[in-house]
């Protein structure tokens, strides 16, 4: 089984699930989102429910990741990006997302993970999902 798609958007999320916030309550951490992950994470469920295979993953699987950000200043279209989000404080809330959508059984089958980021006329983030 494979799924693949390609999610465009003008403006691709750069908060990440590291920036979870924490407050005290009765003298006991809280830990909450903070509106702009609320937003990311929301952009991100609505853009990824429309492509939820039919099928939950239940086996092993590579992800293809590609991160594609809207060119800005010198660069071209699809150089790599070397610049924040750092690429793997991306990866956390996307699995998360994909986990509540029912991508996959649990993000413990995504045994292969391939993450890049670019500069790219078209933005938006390409996933791939294979069973290995």
């Amino acid at each position: 089984m494979t799924t693949e798609f390609f999610m465009p958007m003008k403006k691709v999320p750069t908060v990440t699930h590291q920036q979870k916030q924490v407050t005290v309550v009765n003298d006991k951490p809280v830990f909450y989102e903070p509106p702009e992950l609320k937003a990311a994470r929301a952009k991100l469920m609505a853009h990824l429910g429309q492509n939820v295979p039919e099928d939950t993953y239940t086996r092993p699987v590579r992800l293809i990741v590609k991160w594609c950000f809207p060119v800005t200043g010198k660069h071209g279209d699809g150089e790599y990006k070397f610049t924040k989000p750092d690429i793997d404080n991306s990866q956390k809330l996307l699995f998360d997302c994909m986990t509540n959508l029912r991508f996959w059984k649990d993000d413990a089958l995504v045994v292969s993970l391939i993450a890049e980021k670019f500069w790219a006329k078209l933005p938006g983030i390409y996933i791939r999902i294979e069973e290995v």
